[in-house]
């Protein structure tokens, strides 16, 4: 969502007549996009201001501003603490930032935190350098206000892009030749235009390109439905991989956190995809040390990483966030404890990520190719249907943006290694996939 947001913000400032630059020292304006959902990112962006401290003692002029979560949540600690801020926006105020940066020149600080009920960016269009895969917005904000989260506080409430805006969107990046888009909101799954669902605009997406992928995140377990699953298992191109946040294996601790939802229910809801989706695969979202959480309560988390063997997750402890309603709840699992929640929790995802690949062995696969190695340019590296990343020996046919079909021969719990079979599709061809 920050990828997507930055490039949003720099579609903003090109229509102004500024240009990019990747070197720092020559920028007359330098922009950090901040995320407020775990402490160690707000800790990152302090030391990013920190670095950036003697270059703006040596170029007084230059404007440095701070956008997104972090901008409504830290506002004012941000202008009193790093004084070399000149600007502090919110996510929802992206469009005055020509003229916060004007002001900015003339030596005026300035702040955009407020929040908005209908703000969506869709008349803009963002940003993006030429590549096979793009990120779409089609909704801000979130109405869930999960006890630990602090996204509908600093992102708003739910607004979902027209589904004209975002079909458009897909047929320029088509025309462009991006072979994959990421449809992004907080719960893809609560999507509403003029009567239209999440399953109704992803089939709208799907059939404008059927050499594109379709991806999307982030989803809700309370709201995914029967007719969602259907439209992935019906449409070729629409990926069957699903982002499906579990949080905690035990009805207390979901009860506390405010997910609205069962194990039981999350059970279902992967036994249905199973069963009409073929080779779906998840990965997930999963806290520990959630406060209260007994042993028990971990012991149910790792049955339902057990169950629904997922292909991947991301693991964290559990970390207080200012202003959630879990602020106010005793952080009363010991840090001790929690690392040792989470070091479980990860060797047993490690095993089944390893299993689960193992499994692969000997069997095709269909690879978006995304370019080289990162150990090697002689290996190209793409990415399965099901998000797995899997490396080859080069060729010179299979270009990036093309499709190819290989055999897996080895794996590791986070990598394929695979034998080229043949050229699919190559880059910049438009082919009915489902044919």
């Amino acid at each position: 969502m920050n990828v997507a947001d930055s490039e949003l913000v720099m579609g903003i400032l090109k229509n102004k007549g500024y240009r990019i630059t990747e070197v720092a020292e020559e920028a007359n304006v330098i922009l950090l996009n901040t995320c407020s959902i775990r402490e160690n990112a707000e800790v990152r962006i302090h030391g990013r201001l920190g670095n950036l401290k003697k270059l703006k003692e040596n170029r007084a002029d230059t404007v440095i501003g701070v956008l997104g979560c972090m901008a409504e949540r830290l506002r004012k600690r941000l202008m009193d603490e790093q004084k070399m801020v000149d600007l502090v926006v919110g996510p929802d105020e992206y469009r005055r930032l020509p003229e916060f940066i004007d002001n900015a020149f003339t030596g005026e600080k300035g702040i955009g935190v407020k929040l908005s009920r209908t703000e969506t960016y869709d008349d803009i269009e963002p940003f993006r350098e030429e590549g096979i895969s793009a990120w779409i917005s089609i909704m801000r904000g979130c109405n869930n206000f999960c006890s630990y989260c602090v996204v509908p506080y600093t992102r708003g409430r739910e607004r979902s892009v027209d589904l004209e805006s975002v079909v458009a969107d897909v047929k320029k990046l088509s025309e462009r030749g991006f072979r994959e888009i990421t449809l992004l909101g907080q719960n893809v799954n609560s999507y509403n235009s003029e009567g239209n669902d999440f399953a109704d605009l992803l089939a709208s997406c799907a059939v404008i390109d059927r050499s594109m992928r379709i991806r999307f995140s982030t989803s809700h377990p309370k709201d995914i439905s029967e007719k969602l699953l259907q439209t992935i298992a019906d449409h070729e191109n629409i990926c069957n991989y699903i982002h499906l946040p579990v949080q905690s294996g035990s009805n207390k601790v979901l009860d506390e956190m405010k997910r609205t939802y069962t194990i039981e229910h999350y059970n279902s809801i992967i036994d249905k995809a199973k069963e009409l989706i073929p080779n779906v695969s998840f990965s997930t979202d999963i806290i520990a040390g959630f406060p209260n959480e007994s042993d028990e309560d971990h012991d149910a988390t790792l049955e339902v990483i057990k169950r629904s063997r997922f292909n991947g997750a991301y693991m964290f402890k559990y970390s207080p966030r200012e202003g959630t309603k879990a602020y106010n709840l005793e952080d009363n699992v010991s840090e001790a404890i929690k690392t040792k929640r989470l070091s479980e929790i990860i060797d047993l995802q490690h095993k089944i990520s390893f299993e689960n690949n193992q499994e692969l062995i000997g069997k095709e696969q269909i690879l978006l190719v995304e370019g080289s190695s990162k150990k090697s340019d002689q290996f190209l590296a793409g990415r399965t249907d099901s998000n797995k990343v899997a490396i080859f020996p080069y060729s010179e046919d299979a270009g990036v943006g093309s499709y190819v079909k290989v055999k897996i021969n080895r794996a590791t719990s986070a990598t394929l290694f695979a034998d080229l079979i043949e050229i699919v599709l190559p880059g910049n061809e438009k082919i009915n996939l489902t044919a």
